[in-house]
């Protein structure tokens, strides 16, 4: 029997936790999804969010973010009556505005990959936890990273937000020591 992370043995969030989570992500594609969908799970579960993965997938252009930045109010609209995805329209329209601030980003440093691996030398941090307990919500860089993304007008990025996307995207290896994904990422 594998040892896993205790959030990650059952439901959706078994097969995430053994093959995405903390696997380094240089892709500005899924770098985007997972900045959406970290902002979609505020205040709720993330096995809540991978239920409805595949359903955001098709209501936001496969987060391509060019696409997605030229959502208008009409779309918006639309995307608020999908019953697959978070109906919430404060995380709806800030996907849009953060599809337009992501693209802004990859023009001035050439991909948001380069933009967002600076927050941690350009490696993954690879911490040592024995036990989940000892996680952090959140740390100095995601403190750092969610203040720089604000001030180029992101949305639902606050410091917890972008600690779960630094974890989701590999930038931190936050799987306990005991952890069969641990020495694999």
């Amino acid at each position: 029997m594998k040892k896993r992370c205790a959030w990650g043995t059952q439901g959706p969030g078994r097969d995430y936790h053994d093959k995405e989570w903390g696997v380094p992500v240089h892709d500005d594609r899924l770098l985007f999804e997972f900045l959406i969908l970290e902002g979609a799970q505020a205040g709720l579960s993330w096995d809540t969010i991978l239920k409805k993965r595949d359903n955001y997938r098709k209501a936001f252009s496969n987060f391509d973010p060019r696409k997605v930045a030229r959502y208008d109010r009409r779309k918006i609209e639309r995307l608020l009556t999908n019953p697959g995805i978070v109906r919430n329209r404060l995380k709806v329209e800030s996907a849009v505005q953060n599809a337009r601030a992501f693209l802004a980003v990859q023009k001035e440093f050439g991909s948001f990959d380069a933009y967002v691996w600076r927050f941690v030398g350009g490696k993954p941090r690879r911490n040592k936890w024995r036990r989940l307990s000892e996680i952090p919500a959140e740390t100095e860089e995601s403190r750092v990273l969610s203040k720089d993304l604000k001030t180029r007008g992101f949305r639902f990025v606050g410091p917890t937000i972008c600690y779960a996307f630094m974890q989701a995207v590999g930038m931190v290896n936050d799987h306990v020591v005991s952890c069969f994904r641990y020495d694999m990422v």
